[in-house]
């Protein structure tokens, strides 16, 4: 608990020698006159939350489909394969996708003669160094290269995709060992009644699925202000509007200007902390009405 009583600075002008009481100060101007606070809690709020929709969704989908495969190899090498993505670091993603996103281009040069490959206009042919990007143009889909990661409209998309990719297939662990413990006999009974497999997975599965879907929604709603290593690693300056959460606001504030206002950003983190709490005591009542016992 001794680094706790760091939160003691949000009340103070902070000088290493000899830091000064200043009261609420630094919450009036956080909550009054800075704009960028508020950008950033905004986003917060709406890049964690839409995640957490998008991620529960697609776990229960693909563990769904994972469930009516039969063939146990091929059921355990797909599993294996969406599985990966989980282990890797966000820096190794952040690069991956960087790469493969790229919008910027090229000159051809002929592996030959050394000279820029020109086509029948006489013009030097130019290539996109993003695979998405190089197939797009192939195909005529878009007449320049795209701005996935440095366009406001496009940021927030990517970002969600990128995390489905990463995260999906360890969100489908919990999912498939519920749909392993429904009784067989259920779907035979089904089955003898008529019911094809939508309706068996209507009726019998989704169910049985929706007290862990509940379940795992509220215990990761207490986690949604920790945004941070995802957001760091993929925007930049030209999307920060968009992509700006508190924890990157904080890490700019201290760390990003020429002169730090530690009293000022332990405050922000302060405030950070205290809406976690909240967050965490709201999802414990609610863990309690749901599964009967609370998450702490």
């Amino acid at each position: 608990y001794w680094p706790m009583l760091g939160c003691r600075y949000a009340f103070t002008k902070y000088i290493i020698r000899d830091p000064y009481y200043v009261g609420l100060k630094h919450f009036a101007q956080m909550f009054t006159n800075d704009t960028f606070f508020w950008q950033a809690f905004r986003n917060t709020l709406v890049l964690s939350i839409v995640k957490l929709i998008l991620n529960t969704g697609a776990a229960v989908i693909i563990s769904l489909l994972l469930n009516e495969i039969t063939n146990m190899i091929f059921k355990k090498t797909v599993q294996t394969i969406i599985y990966l993505p989980h282990f890797m670091s966000w820096v190794v993603v952040a690069s991956l996708f960087k790469m493969i996103l790229s919008e910027s281009q090229v000159t051809v040069m002929d592996p030959v003669t050394g000279q820029a490959v020109v086509d029948a206009a006489g013009n030097a042919v130019i290539s996109s160094t993003g695979v998405v990007n190089a197939l797009l143009l192939k195909f005529g889909l878009v007449s320049k290269p795209v701005s996935f990661l440095t366009s406001l409209s496009n940021w927030r998309p990517v970002y969600f995709i990128i995390n489905i990719w990463k995260d999906t297939g360890w969100g489908t662990i919990l999912f498939l060992a519920t749909l392993s413990g429904i009784s067989p006999d259920l779907y035979e009974a089904a089955q003898i009644d008529g019911a094809n497999r939508m309706n068996r997975m209507r009726y019998i599965t989704l169910p049985a699925l929706a007290n862990t879907i509940i379940t795992v929604f509220i215990l990761n709603l207490a986690k949604v202000m920790n945004l941070f290593e995802s957001v760091f690693v993929l925007y930049n300056d030209t999307v920060r509007p968009k992509a700006d959460v508190l924890q990157t606001y904080t890490y700019r504030q201290t760390f990003g200007s020429g002169t730090p206002s530690y009293g000022y950003t332990t405050a922000v983190g302060l405030f950070r902390s205290v809406v976690s709490c909240v967050l965490v005591l709201i999802c414990n009542y609610a863990s309690k009405k749901v599964r009967g016992r609370g998450i702490v």
